[in-house]
């Protein structure tokens, strides 16, 4: 079976500018992961991200989705939550703007979210998953802070 790449590719840039369809208003708290699986997709398939995602612009919105307890929310107006938190840092990382973030401060939310048991919680309401293990080793991990 062949790899379509420029396929690939035309469909996650399109996606960029269908912002008045139904899917992409009723899915705007997943936007911080959808946009890292499609720049993490494009860096898989070796694309320059700057020429082809605007990677310094995504950085840009990755910043302005930050909160000042250290946590990113899923878009501009959402409440923060480690799920949204990792997908930025890996956001970050990928258009080469790591330094960007206050690594401190998102070390302390990512502790802070801990419970006594070992596991964390996804934000302050309480939920408790696995999934959240991993996302807190893996954002401490990119930011140095394990």
């Amino acid at each position: 079976m062949a790899f379509h790449e420029e396929k690939h590719v035309a469909y996650v840039r399109s996606l960029r500018e269908k912002t008045d369809t139904f899917e992409h208003i009723v899915t705007e708290h997943l936007r911080m992961s959808g946009i890292y699986w499609g720049v993490s997709a494009m860096a898989l398939m070796g694309r320059d991200l700057e020429a082809e995602m605007a990677a310094s612009e995504i950085a840009d919105w990755v910043m302005s989705c930050a909160k000042p307890d250290g946590s990113f929310g899923g878009s501009v107006h959402h409440d923060g939550h480690l799920l949204y938190t990792l997908s930025a840092v890996q956001l970050l990382a990928l258009c080469g703007a790591l330094e960007r973030v206050d690594g401190d401060a998102v070390a302390a939310y990512v502790a802070g979210l801990q419970l006594p048991d070992g596991s964390f919680q996804g934000d302050k309401w309480g939920e408790v998953d696995t999934r959240f293990s991993y996302c807190a080793l893996n954002c401490l991990a990119l930011l140095g802070r394990l």
